[in-house]
């Protein structure tokens, strides 16, 4: 099973929910294209007034699903497509959404969570949550884009700490550093998500959308400093040793030797 993102829309709130059975619902490539597709079909909606987003069960997202990278991954084109189409596609459909998007956050958000929670712009968490994205033990770096909307959301420090030190980090941490909006016992915060999603559909729904856009506007400024030529000479490690071997390593079960 290669996972799915599931789309339910109860009135004015829209329920997205990750689901991967078994890989603590890792994204995979098919699960990128269709959170594209959901996220670009809801900002076509005048109903949703808010999303709320999800992971099936007790985890929000384990990261990526890494039994499908030697497949792609070791190939500088293939993998500069996956990052910089199938990813970044679905995490740009995020970001152009103009819905208001609360995310419930319940155990694992690594890497690819970590990615998707930051185009969220409410995000609550259980107590036990974990954060991180510890891919430098897996020998690869994150790539540009998806760095820089880490950076932006979690903080220079945090992002700093996850990617060069792989840092699991607790959600008291990441609500003291600003990522979360609030923390909750194990249980509630399923509540307390719903109770967010209740109060934004209350509030006028053209005030929210204008909001976001000007967010947007205001993040692309920004980002107009952004080296493209980075982007472009990013994925020449694509058949490095370290590569092959942080990704070998982690489908065989044993330490990687870089």
């Amino acid at each position: 099973m290669t996972g799915q993102v599931l789309l339910a829309v109860d009135g004015p709130i829209a329920l997205v929910t990750l689901s991967h059975p078994g890989k603590l619902n890792a994204m995979s490539r098919a699960m990128w294209h269709t959170l594209r597709e959901i996220f670009t079909g809801l900002q076509r909606r005048s109903d949703v007034r808010c999303v709320l987003l999800r992971g099936e069960g007790a985890g929000f997202c384990a990261g990526g699903d890494i039994s499908e990278y030697s497949g792609f991954r070791f190939d500088e084109a293939a993998l500069r497509h996956f990052h910089e189409n199938e990813v970044w596609g679905g995490l740009k459909a995020m970001l152009d959404c103009d819905v208001p998007i609360v995310a419930q956050i319940e155990g694992a958000c690594m890497g690819a969570g970590m990615e998707i929670a930051s185009c969220c712009d409410l995000r609550l968490a259980s107590v036990s949550a974990k954060f991180g994205a510890p891919i430098a033990k897996l020998g690869f770096p994150m790539a540009p884009r998806e760095a820089a909307l880490v950076m932006r959301a979690a903080g220079e420090l945090t992002t700093r700490e996850m990617l060069l030190a792989a840092a699991v980090l607790d959600a008291a941490t990441l609500l003291q550093r600003g990522f979360l909006n609030g923390t909750y016992p194990d249980g509630e915060v399923a509540v307390q998500a719903s109770l967010a999603a209740g109060r934004i559909i209350r509030l006028a729904p053209t005030a929210a959308r204008l909001n976001k856009q000007t967010f947007r506007a205001i993040a692309q400024e920004e980002r107009k400093q952004f080296a493209t030529d980075l982007i472009a000479n990013t994925y020449a490690y694509a058949d490095s040793a370290e590569h092959r071997e942080g990704v070998t390593a982690f489908v065989e079960k044993r330490p990687p030797q870089f």
